[in-house]
């Protein structure tokens, strides 16, 4: 790192924390000096507030809508500058104006970006609150408008994607808005200062080498693409993978390595490990995308504070490390008893099984001696941590079925490796986490003798985890947050199994059948079957003029209105309730998590305030003949909508009654489960008034969140198979039983 560098990361943190106190639209302007946009080019309102701004630009613009923008949240706005061809031509060489034809035959012109800052009234507002608000004030203007948003003590950029519509030049189109959200200006995460320093003038001059505005804006949205973020966090991800991979080791292996295995005799040990590192890395990732609602507490990620407060014997680091440090206690004391004993416990219960009692109840603590208070922990992890109900965290240990003990007891296979024994074999060493960058040779496992694989850069997931942003809403292709997502679970997981098979020189994703579904492709897929779908249940109940046309509308992210009658969207109500959607090779969810978005968008078109869903599934609750029943599904219903953004109620009914997968991997069914749960998480309010409870109870999961019951995995057959008619029919009765 530069000199030049660290000192624009460190104006770049000035400039957040100045927004603590003082004029907003001076902190507005020293924020983007930091980062190299200077302009004489000010024209301020005369007072910064919404009235001021309605008179100035949007009086007469019928596109602009008060209710999207949110106006009655508007605490301050003012229109802090104006960058234009002169401020650039002084930082830049040849830099002209001009109309550039992009790949996809789009024209765009861009002469100057106008920057505008707007305080909102409450603490936090969700992403698509903040892009309605992008959107409304960009239909005012015909060049870009970057709007920078405070809220409580956070701060939002938001930029969006222009062009010249295709058959009017005259006229714009708004596409999708890209937000770096919630920067905290007292503690800015290290992500937010990286990506706010690759925004800066002078860096994306040197990335890019842009001569117009339209290059500039370019390079604003390949450095705010989540795509590159993305890439280059798995590749962090994979180099650790694969080194891991040599560094643990999982009980089973000699039991559960396939004997029919392609792999030679010395390798089964890793084949049998592999899973099992990826059930790892998922279960923890899906931990990292709950803590950002707040319901992990940071101690447990904290090196100084495990060292401190919690572990005996805790080293992070590899130098000195001998074969007994290398079971590692925090995988053991903190991970597994986070996942087993408390996400899949309930509160009130979390506690360490009593020596020689309950070896087999595998939701109660573990690993006691290696801490340095346990009490301290179950006070840490009972504060705030939810009790996951659905079985996600189900320890995998289980008796098997066909053998007994000397004394007729039960005989445990283990897989996961809960266990107190000292005859555990789990090594999960601690440095795998916390060990500084290092270097390793992966030529074997990437099958490249590159020096970027003889030589690659390793260091610990929880060092890795820590260095980006990551948000708990999926993004859509109407709005983009620049954090890493839930749909990274199922990247990760089909690449992880794209790993060096030694034998065959193939990969294993080959073998399976695994492959990453690209967005775009399933955003087609998703919009095709379903407006097929809904055309046939309009056409059933006899509506057939335009229905085809007003249904592309419907499904597409435009934001024109709900053109269909009300009876007509009662039908299509109905339709949506009843559709069921079946993913015989899910994967890691991809599909199914498509389906979910869009029908949640359905919704939100057809039934703004969820008045008509929720009286759907009030009357479905009410053909209930037990009387206990079905006033508990009343109750479970008014819960989820009345305690819930609207959105929850959308997800909750339609994960229950629409959406299903299958996968021959049982770790893809595990992923589809982790990311439905987390989409419900997104909406879920927490209740921060309760201390003793850090979210509100997800209504009867077990019943109800068909995604953690019924993503049913369907055993390979010896001919390699998916499965034959007699499994099918068995498929079909397991699905009648939901």
């Amino acid at each position: 790192m530069t000199v030049l560098s660290t000192d624009t990361k460190r104006s770049i943190n000035s400039a957040l924390a100045a927004f603590q106190k003082g004029d907003l639209s001076q902190n507005a302007i020293t924020l983007f000096s930091a980062l190299g946009y200077n302009t004489r080019r000010s024209a301020p309102l005369s007072k910064p507030v919404y009235s001021e701004f309605k008179s100035s630009f949007v009086d007469g613009n019928r596109r602009f809508s008060e209710e999207k923008a949110l106006v009655n949240k508007w605490k301050y706005v003012d229109l802090i500058f104006q960058i234009s061809h002169e401020e650039i031509t002084n930082k830049v060489a040849n830099f002209k104006k001009e109309v550039v034809t992009k790949k996809d035959g789009s024209k765009i012109s861009i002469e100057s970006f106008l920057f505008f800052v707007i305080e909102l009234k409450d603490d936090s507002y969700s992403r698509s609150a903040l892009s309605h608000i992008t959107r409304e004030v960009n239909k005012l203007f015909p060049i870009p408008a970057i709007v920078l948003f405070k809220h409580d003590r956070s701060l939002t950029l938001a930029v969006i994607n222009h062009r010249l519509h295709k058959r009017d030049e005259n006229r714009d189109v708004l596409e999708k808005v890209t937000l770096i959200k919630d920067i905290d200006i007292e503690k800015p995460h290290r992500a937010h200062t990286e990506i706010l320093f690759d925004l800066s003038f002078d860096q994306l001059k040197s990335a890019h080498k842009f001569t117009n505005f339209v290059e500039l804006y370019d390079a604003w949205e390949k450095t705010l693409n989540t795509k590159e973020l993305s890439k280059k966090f798995y590749k962090e991800l994979s180099n650790w993978y694969f080194w891991a991979m040599n560094e643990v080791n999982f009980p089973g292996a000699s039991l559960y390595a396939d004997k029919k295995s392609l792999f030679k005799e010395e390798n089964k040990e890793k084949e049998h490990n592999a899973p099992n590192l990826i059930c790892l890395l998922t279960r923890l990732l899906f931990v990292w995308f709950v803590k950002e609602k707040g319901l992990i507490p940071e101690e447990l990620f904290d090196e100084k504070y495990i060292a401190d407060e919690l572990l005996l014997n805790f080293q992070s680091k590899k130098s000195g490390h001998t074969t007994s440090k290398k079971m590692g206690g925090y995988y053991r004391a903190i991970l597994q008893n986070l996942f087993f004993a408390t996400l899949n416990q309930v509160k009130g219960k979390r506690e360490f099984r009593n020596p020689g009692q309950h070896m087999n109840v595998t939701n109660l603590m573990r690993y006691e001696r290696h801490f340095k208070d346990p009490k301290r922990f179950i006070k840490l992890v009972e504060q705030v941590v939810p009790f996951m109900n659905g079985g996600l965290f189900e320890c995998l240990d289980k008796p098997d079925p066909n053998k007994r003990g000397k004394q007729g007891g039960d005989v445990i296979v283990y897989l996961d490796g809960f266990s107190d024994r000292d005859d555990n074999v789990l090594e999960v060493p601690d440095y795998i986490f916390f060990g500084s960058e290092a270097t390793a040779d992966l030529s074997e496992a990437y099958g490249d003798n590159a020096k970027e694989y003889t030589s690659a850069k390793v260091e610990g997931l929880i060092s890795i985890l820590k260095k980006y942003k990551f948000t708990v809403a999926e993004n859509t292709p109407l709005e983009e947050e620049v954090a890493l997502d839930p749909e990274l679970l199922g990247k990760v997981f089909e690449n992880l199994l794209a790993s060096y098979n030694p034998e065959t020189k193939t990969t294993a994703r080959k073998q399976t059948g695994s492959f990453y579904t690209p967005r775009e492709i399933v955003n087609y897929m998703v919009d095709e079957s379903l407006c097929e779908y809904l055309k046939q249940k309009l056409e059933g109940a006899g509506i057939k003029a335009n229905s085809e046309g007003s249904l592309r509308d419907l499904i597409s992210y435009s934001e024109n209105p709900n053109s269909f009658n009300p009876k007509d969207t009662k039908t299509l109500i109905r339709a949506i309730d009843n559709c069921k959607i079946l993913d015989p090779a899910c994967g890691s969810g991809a599909f199914p998590m498509g389906v979910l978005h869009k029908l949640v968008h359905i919704l939100h078109k057809l039934d703004p305030k969820n008045t008509l869903w929720k009286q759907r599934q009030i009357e479905k609750a009410q053909t209930q003949d037990d009387v206990t029943i079905r006033e508990q599904l009343i109750s479970d219903i008014e819960v989820a909508f009345e305690n819930n953004e609207l959105d929850y109620g959308r997800k909750l009914y339609l994960i229950e009654n629409c959406v299903y997968g299958v996968d021959i991997q049982p770790i893809a069914t595990q992923i589809s489960k982790l990311r439905f749960f987390i989409s419900l998480i997104v909406d879920q309010k927490v209740d921060s008034g309760k201390e003793n409870f850090g979210v509100r109870p997800l209504p009867n999961l077990e019943a109800k969140f068909v995604c953690a019951n019924t993503l049913i995995n369907i055993e390979k057959k010896g001919g390699g198979d998916l499965f034959d008619l007699p499994e099918l029919n068995k498929l079909e009765e397991k699905l009648k039983d939901v």
